[in-house]
């Protein structure tokens, strides 16, 4: 009896100093990581955010809002196609040049949201832009809208052509000024597509 009392005091006593061990150590590990270790690792990844995804400067934002009225401006001209061109290979363009562009919009506005910069308004367009850029003008719009059969063909290339060329310069400026990968990647991506759809429409007007 008296060796198993004594067992059982001893490991009584074994888990109290346990115990104890286990409770100092976890008030200093509290102390210590609230007031330092962990006091930096919470401050730091929400500061350093922006760098774990790639900075991002001036020519970067200006990269966004300048191609998303340009993209939807282009989107609206390939809407047009369906209903008004004649030629099939002008229709499948204006299908493609939309299933490009419609989500390059939804990635540059995302981008423009998480740094915290105005989207540009649905519709706005910056008038001072008409006519940089390869932005056409209301009246522009407004001739390719009734116009029909081979003249919109001929419209809708011609235009597309100064379009994709101002979207083309635009992004060469953003390869060479700016800082976001991601960016400079997509703007890579609008140089290649949009450089051989504009010697395809060359090609069609027979330019080439």
């Amino acid at each position: 009896m008296n060796s198993k009392r004594s067992l059982v005091r001893r490991t009584a006593a074994v888990a109290a100093a346990a115990a104890a061990v286990l409770v100092v150590a976890a008030c200093g590990g509290n102390g210590d990581s609230s007031a330092g270790h962990d006091g930096h690792t919470t401050k730091s990844p929400s500061a350093s955010a922006p760098a774990s995804k790639g900075q991002r400067n001036g020519a970067d934002v200006a990269f966004a809002k300048g191609m998303i009225p340009h993209h939807r401006q282009a989107v609206e001209m390939a809407d047009l196609a369906p209903s008004r061109a004649e030629s099939a290979e002008v229709k499948k363009l204006a299908g493609q040049i939309k299933k490009a562009q419609d989500p390059e919009i939804k990635t540059l506005s995302g981008w423009l949201t998480s740094w915290r910069e105005e989207v540009p308004a649905e519709g706005a367009m910056d008038h001072s832009a008409h006519g940089t850029g390869g932005m056409m003008t209301a009246e522009e719009m407004d001739e390719l809208e009734s116009s029909s059969g081979k003249a919109f063909d001929t419209a809708f290339m011609e235009m597309m052509i100064k379009h994709h060329e101002g979207a083309v310069a635009m992004a060469k400026t953003e390869q060479a000024d700016g800082a976001y990968a991601p960016a400079k990647k997509m703007a890579g991506a609008i140089i290649t597509s949009q450089t051989a759809e504009i010697t395809q429409m060359n090609n069609l007007l027979g330019k080439n």
